[in-house]
């Protein structure tokens, strides 16, 4: 290989390693908790109280806060299936072998399962 060609790589690799780490979010930021429990509903958390300042100047000027996390948890809050999982999870328990391996089975013998629609729909609606 090019001793100019491996120089530049190597100048490369060093000027880049600094610059991949400018966008960790700051200590402390905040977890799943933040996502409120209306005793029905997931209820996602107010974004505002998720700002932090920026550490990150644009041209000598502040940028502004970013709300980290609120994308994230209010579509978490939006997409849980059963709220009450935010306030007392249920324990993982083990596979269940004889279940998984009937599933497959009934897929190689092409004896899918339709699913029910209507069932399914009903219980989003609820």
């Amino acid at each position: 290989m090019n001793p100019i060609r491996i120089l530049t790589l190597v100048l490369v690799c060093l000027l880049a390693a600094p610059m991949s780490g400018c966008f960790k979010p700051p200590r402390g930021m905040p977890d799943e908790s933040v996502i409120g429990f209306d005793g029905k509903n997931a209820v996602p958390p107010d974004c505002t109280q998720l700002a932090r300042r920026s550490l990150l100047t644009d041209a000598g000027l502040r940028r502004p806060a970013m709300q980290w996390g609120c994308a994230t948890y209010t579509n978490l809050a939006a997409q849980v299936a059963n709220p009450q999982d935010l306030v007392a999870p249920r324990s993982l328990a083990p596979a269940d072998a004889a279940v998984a391996a009937s599933a497959v089975r009934r897929y190689e013998a092409g004896q899918l399962i339709p699913l029910d629609t209507e069932t399914s729909t009903s219980r989003r609606s609820k």
